[in-house]
């Protein structure tokens, strides 16, 4: 979509327009504000992220279900549900009637939404019959982000049976071969476009997209990255970080519902194509199951740095929030990079304990440490930004949750501890810590290091402003967090 109007005065214009209408920039919001906010939620389920042309940031999931936001905070639907009767793909069981028929299923699994240089937005839509790999991955685009979208046909299938080849041109083997899903494309640093894709069954795959048309430009299911022998790892998501010069791929290991232990983990490579490594130094290539095995969480758990899994903060006597309820199975996540403001987002769906396979969106902001490596921030996002701080600011009595190495639904609760001044640790563990250069974290406890930030935060279970802290120690591919019992201005 090209631009139909100069662009410096239709700023200006916009400009004076907002400022006559709104008068001052929209309050922050705070303390007071927040004890009486209720979050706009949905459910859409592997949340991609893109913004959209009217400025507004989208989520599209599986099963057809997409919404917006201007606040990364309140949500609205723009559709929910595989209907004919949509304004995103109008008419869908026609339009994609092949990708249906293939894969024997009447849904879609998670797609991708990319803007092609033209202004074309193309939907990277997939469809899988789920109790095994017989998938179809297909394209479609559209002017708006929102839709209509027109099907341009499928890209690329799995499951074949032993009478047809596969896209190799071989005989297909679910050990070996992709799950034709979960598509993530973005653009390298020298502005070519890649596309990773894949779930369970042979692996996660890799191949280069052209710039002008979305479309592969060779036939075949690409390069492999890692997994094979239907270990539970997939929906890919890849972001760039220029300052450090890396590729991250973030993936989900274990099982999407309520108890199967989704987790998320990262890896990160200097190419778009690989080889991709672990912050422990893996390489992704050498992670998948033995020969003959399916399913092998103790396998698969060895390789990945995961950032969170299941948890929950604790209630204290004298807190609101007595009760709340943990997080469960977070996983399949998007990221952003806001250009305007520096800062990182991750995006993901989550179940919650004792509420069965509900599940909601949340967004959390993200920063990398010092040894170049992402940290999520403990609570969801509320505007918060880094702020300096001191050590009269952050010692005291934490929550603090150990997310571990393990795929499990087992949720890690949080155990207390105190950061005291003079850098001693105690509590439920013991060790130092100590602040670095405006709001560095360095926690060492039972001889492992963890680097990371010391972040002010909405804690929305406490109803308070806290201090908080997300650090990783690279060398166990582990994270921890903290959570401030007392409450902050």
């Amino acid at each position: 979509m090209k631009n139909k109007f100069p662009v410096v005065g239709l700023f200006i214009i916009l400009s004076v327009w907002l400022t006559a209408c709104s008068g001052t920039e929209q309050e922050k919001l705070t303390a007071d504000t927040l004890v009486d906010h209720e979050f706009e939620e949905v459910s859409v389920h592997d949340p991609a992220i893109i913004q959209g042309e009217d400025g507004e940031y989208y989520i599209f999931g599986s099963h057809l279900a997409v919404a917006k936001t201007s606040d990364l905070m309140n949500w609205e639907y723009v559709n929910r549900g595989v209907k004919n009767d949509n304004d995103v793909i109008p008419n869908v069981f026609s339009q994609m009637k092949e990708a249906f028929e293939w894969a024997q299923t009447n849904t879609f699994w998670a797609p991708d939404v990319k803007q092609l240089g033209d202004g074309t937005y193309v939907m990277y839509y997939c469809n899988c019959q789920g109790d095994q790999p017989l998938s179809a991955l297909g394209l479609a685009t559209s002017d708006s982000v929102a839709g209509p979208y027109e099907n341009q046909g499928i890209l690329l299938k799995s499951g074949m049976a032993a009478s047809e080849k596969d896209e190799d041109g071989n005989l297909y083997q679910s050990t070996m071969d992709p799950n034709a899903v979960d598509p993530v494309v973005f653009y390298d640093k020298e502005g070519k476009l890649w596309m990773i894709y894949g779930s369970y069954s042979g692996g996660i795959f890799v191949k280069e997209l052209d710039t002008e048309t979305g479309l592969p430009p060779e036939s075949g299911y690409g390069t492999k990255l890692l997994g094979g022998n239907h270990l539970r790892i997939e929906a890919p998501y890849v972001i760039y970080n220029p300052d450090t010069d890396y590729y991250y791929m973030f993936l989900s290991f274990g099982g999407l519902d309520a108890s199967g232990g989704y987790n998320i983990r990262v890896c990160r490579s200097k190419n778009p194509d690989g080889p991709y490594e672990d912050s422990m130094g893996n390489d992704m290539i050498d992670c998948k199951g033995p020969s003959g095995s399916s399913f092998s969480d103790v396998t698969a758990m060895q390789y990945g740095t995961k950032l969170m899994g299941a948890y929950k903060f604790r209630w204290k006597e004298g807190e609101e929030g007595e009760d709340r309820v943990g997080y469960l199975s977070p996983g399949h996540n998007s990221c952003l990079y806001q250009e305007d403001t520096g800062k990182y987002f991750i995006i993901y769906h989550t179940r919650f304990e004792s509420k069965g396979e509900e599940h909601q969106v949340r967004v959390h902001q993200m920063f990398f440490n010092e040894d170049g490596w992402p940290v999520i921030a403990p609570y969801r996002y509320t505007e918060e930004t880094l702020e300096t701080v001191v050590e009269d600011d952050v010692k005291g009595t934490y929550k603090m949750i150990n997310h571990g190495r393990e795929i499990t639904s087992q949720m890690s609760e949080s155990q207390e501890i105190k950061l005291a001044a003079g850098g001693k640790v105690t509590g439920a563990v013991e060790g130092t810590w100590s602040l670095s250069g405006d709001y560095h974290i360095t926690l060492e406890i039972d001889g492992d290091v963890y680097k990371g930030v010391f972040l002010k935060q909405w804690d929305e279970d406490g109803m308070k402003n806290v201090m908080t802290f997300t650090a990783l120690c690279s060398e166990t591919g582990v994270a921890v967090w903290g959570s401030g019992l007392n409450a902050i201005e």
